[in-house]
C-alpha cells in the first residue's frame, strides 16, 4: 500500500485503553489515530470494534482437516488451504500450526510426515494463496520411541518456532484421572476396555524408558536452534521447577491453579484453552481458565480445538470478571502470545506495528468476525 488508509468510526482497542476513533494505515504499518472524527473519510467501521489481529500459539485444527475421518486422508495442499482460511474468519492473522512429532494412541505418523507437511505449509506461504502468517509448533511426546528423530528430522530441515514437551502417560498431568484417561483415548481410539489396560501398560513402559533422556534431548535441540519451549500439563511444584531448569517460556494448560501461580511467579507465560472458558471449565476435570483469570495468572489463550473459541473466550473473560476490561481480555489473544513468542512487531494497535486488524460486531448473541486485515489489505 502507498496511499494511507483509514478505519473510522471504530471502537478502538488498545493494550491498556479503549476509544471511539480512527486508525490510518500507510505501507502495512499503523501510522496514525486519534479519537472522535477522523482528518479525512475513510472505511465506516460503523461503530464496530477495531482490535489487533489474533495470535494462535496452539491449534490442533490442522489435523481435522488433513484427516477429516478415521482413515481418511485428505489432500495436503487443500487441507492447509481451507484450514488457513479458517484461521483468518477467525480473526487469527498470525497462527503457529501445531505438528505432532511422536506415535501415540490416536496418532501414528507416516514417515517423515511431520517434515513435509511442515513443508508444504512454506510452499503454500511462498506462492503466496495463504491469508494468514504461519509459524511452525512441534507438540513433541516426549515417550515415544521416534520423537527425538522426527523432531530432529523437522527441524534439520525447516525453521521451528516453538516446541511443546508433552506427556500424556496415563495418572498424570492432564490425565491424573485413570477414567478420564480411558475416555479420552477410548473415544478416539475406538479400543475396547481390555485393550486400553495393555496400552496404558505400554504407555506406562514408554515413561520409565524415554521421559527423562527423551525431555533433555528436546530441550537441548530447541535451545541450539533458538527455539522458544512450552510445558505440557504441569500439575505439581516438581513439573514447574523442571520448566523453570528447561529455560521454558510458556506453561501450556497448567492443569493445577497452583503450576499455574508457580509458573507466572517465575516470569513464564501462563497458556489455557479458550474453550475452557466458553464452556466454563476443563472437560477433563482439570483447573479451569476462569479461575486463573481471576486469580490474576492467566496471560494467554488458545483455540486449541475450536478456532472460533479465541473470540469467544476473550470476550467471555471481558464480560464475566468485574474489572477485568475488553483491553486486558483482547491482550491474552494478541500482545501476550506475540511477545511470549517473541515477535515484537504486531500483536496491538500502536503506531509503527503491523496493520494486522480484525473489525468485530457485537449482535446479541455473542461478537462475530466481520472483517480481517493483514497488512493492511483485507483477508477476509
Amino acid at each position: 500500500m502507498t496511499e494511507t488508509s483509514l478505519f473510522e468510526n471504530a471502537h478502538i482497542v488498545l493494550r491498556d485503553n479503549e476509544f471511539h476513533g480512527w486508525v490510518a494505515v500507510n505501507g502495512g504499518l499503523i501510522v496514525d489515530m486519534g479519537e472522535g472524527r477522523a482528518p479525512e473519510r475513510g472505511t465506516d467501521c460503523r461503530g464496530d470494534i477495531l482490535a489487533p489481529g489474533f495470535v494462535e500459539l496452539h491449534t490442533d485444527h490442522l489435523e481435522s482437516h488433513l484427516r477429516p475421518r478415521p482413515k481418511v486422508d485428505w489432500p495436503t495442499r487443500m487441507s492447509i488451504v481451507a484450514y488457513d482460511a479458517q484461521m483468518v474468519a477467525s480473526g487469527i492473522t498470525t497462527v503457529f500450526d501445531s505438528v505432532r512429532v511422536g506415535n501415540d494412541a490416536d496418532y501414528v505418523p507416516k514417515r517423515n510426515e511431520a517434515k513435509e507437511l511442515v513443508g508444504e505449509i512454506a510452499a503454500a506461504a511462498k506462492e503466496g494463496v495463504l491469508r494468514a502468517r504461519h509459524r511452525t509448533h512441534l507438540r513433541c511426546e516426549i515417550c515415544s520411541d521416534d520423537a527425538i528423530e522426527s523432531a530432529g528430522d523437522v527441524m534439520g530441515a525447516h525453521r521451528v518456532d516453538l516446541i511443546s514437551l508433552m506427556d500424556h502417560t496415563p495418572g498424570a498431568r492432564q490425565f491424573a484421572s485413570i477414567e478420564a484417561w480411558k475416555t479420552y483415548y477410548g473415544g478416539k481410539s475406538g479400543l475396547p476396555e481390555s485393550q486400553l489396560q495393555t496400552l496404558m501398560d505400554r504407555k506406562h513402559e514408554l515413561f520409565k524408558k524415554n521421559y527423562t533422556i527423551h525431555r533433555a534431548a528436546l530441550v537441548a535441540m530447541a535451545h541450539q536452534n533458538g527455539v522458544t519451549i512450552a510445558s505440557h500439563d504441569d500439575t505439581n511444584l516438581e513439573h514447574v521447577e523442571e520448566s523453570i531448569a528447561d529455560k521454558v517460556r510458556l506453561a501450556e494448560f497448567p492443569t493445577s491453579i497452583l503450576a499455574a501461580r508457580l509458573s507466572h511467579q517465575a516470569g513464564i507465560s501462563v497458556l489455557m484453552g479458550a474453550p475452557n472458558v466458553v464452556r466454563g471449565g476443563s472437560h477433563s476435570g482439570n483447573v479451569a481458565a476462569e479461575a486463573l483469570a481471576r486469580d490474576g495468572v492467566l496471560d494467554i489463550l488458545s483455540s486449541d480445538y475450536v478456532p472460533a473459541s479465541l473470540l469467544m473466550g476473550a470476550f467471555g473473560l471481558a464480560h464475566r470478571i468485574e474489572g477485568y476490561g475488553l483491553p486486558r481480555a483482547i491482550c491474552t489473544i494478541s500482545y501476550n502470545p506475540a511477545r511470549a513468542a517473541g515477535i515484537q512487531d504486531r500483536g496491538e494497535i500502536a503506531i509503527g506495528q503491523a496493520a494486522d486488524l480484525v473489525r468485530i460486531m457485537q449482535p446479541d448473541r455473542g461478537p462475530v468476525v466481520r472483517e480481517v486485515y493483514r497488512d493492511g489489505v483485507r483477508v477476509f
